[in-house]
């Protein structure tokens, strides 16, 4: 469990604080998207989660530790980042190489590594990819790396910092996939996502910010029916649910939830 209690931080030089009076929990073997528009305070939130950033006040606890008392080594054990660029995060001569990194820097015995990079590999669609380097990989691919490099090691707490960004369908599916197997095994994820089609259909509950302070937050459905959360914070409506809402309007509801409205509306125009 990761609990945010009236958390500030503020940049250095900046005039104002980039999360404002942050109480929040993340509860543990679900889905979590952070939401909101640019400049809200998402990607600064999650780096507090362990311990990049530190709270000018306020206190975050990741099971039960106070990130000001514990070293990011430590931390990054439990929560795992991909960062939204993921050439932050890549330096290895091959592709095996980088996702190996981290279980070689935490101890894993070494006739174990094959074994666990190639199941990283395999579900990020990289095991083609094994000895390439990773500076000639596509964008998309490089960001599939670097979900492989925190995968491989199974923290009990995944961060994904837009982790559709350059991802076909299929990609953006196959991390759908993951994300739900992720939290299926007890383990908890983050994402930080402008992708509101993708947060809504694999993410248990949205927590909205804007001028980084917490405005919402509750199940997909209950935040995207609410017309002023979504324009308050410029949240960009899927257009399923933009049907959805306007046939809850005339007596459909959303009690059988959006995709089954959706179904119900096919059925009669199709029958």
């Amino acid at each position: 469990m990761i609990t945010f209690r009236n958390v500030y931080y503020r940049y250095p030089g900046a005039k104002s604080d980039a999360l404002v009076d942050v109480s929040l929990t993340i509860e543990p073997r679900r889905a979590t998207a952070i939401v909101g528009s640019n400049g809200a305070g998402k990607s600064t939130l999650v780096k507090l989660c362990n311990g990049l950033l530190k709270p000018v006040s306020g206190s975050v606890m990741v099971d039960g530790v106070d990130t000001i008392a514990a070293s990011v080594a430590k931390l990054a054990r439990n929560v795992g980042i991909v960062f939204q660029n993921p050439s932050h995060q890549i330096f290895a001569e091959t592709v095996e190489d980088e996702v190996a990194f981290a279980l070689k820097n935490f101890g894993y015995p070494h006739e174990r590594w094959k074994e666990m990079v190639d199941y990283a590999l395999s579900r990020t669609g990289l095991e083609k990819q094994n000895l390439r380097s990773p500076f000639t990989l596509s964008s998309g691919e490089r960001k599939r790396l670097s979900i492989a490099s925190i995968l491989v090691y199974a923290p009990s707490v995944l961060v994904l910092d837009e982790p559709t960004v350059a991802q076909d369908l299929g990609n953006r599916k196959a991390i759908g996939s993951i994300i739900r197997e992720y939290c299926g095994a007890g383990n908890t994820v983050i994402a930080v996502t402008h992708d509101m089609e993708f947060a809504s259909k694999y993410f248990d509950k949205l927590v909205v910010l804007n001028r980084g302070g917490v405005v919402a937050s509750g199940k997909p459905q209950e935040i995207l029916a609410n017309e002023q959360i979504v324009s308050k914070s410029n949240l960009i409506t899927p257009d399923s649910y933009i049907l959805s809402n306007y046939l809850a309007k005339h007596g459909l509801g959303l009690e059988n939830g959006c995709d089954e409205s959706v179904r119900l509306l096919v059925r009669r125009l199709c029958p």
